[in-house]
């Protein structure tokens, strides 16, 4: 999407409108405890969800933005990494 506006941008042409997209949450709450909710799709309300399965749903999240911002080979020496060593940093993240 953001490749289509610059090249309208370049043209000379007007930007589409942006239009928000709220696909739910994810909390971290320590390394044990993880809740989320998902909205639309599956079902009429938000769909609730914690524990293994909402821990598994932010690790892959985290790590699909560590690729995006870092790329295949850092994030790769960054995980393996963190099952060698133990550092410390922040448990609580919201994203």
């Amino acid at each position: 999407m953001m490749l289509k506006q610059v090249k309208r941008r370049i043209a000379g042409r007007p930007l589409e409108n942006y239009r928000y997209r709220d696909f739910g949450s994810l909390v971290s709450l320590g390394e044990l405890n993880t809740v989320g909710s998902m909205v639309g799709g599956l079902t009429r309300g938000p769909l609730v969800f914690e524990g293994l399965m909402a821990r598994w749903m932010y690790l892959s999240l985290y790590k699909k933005h560590e690729l995006a911002l870092h790329g295949f080979a850092k994030v790769a020496l960054d995980t393996l990494a963190r099952f060698i060593t133990r550092r410390t940093e922040p448990h609580v993240k919201l994203h």
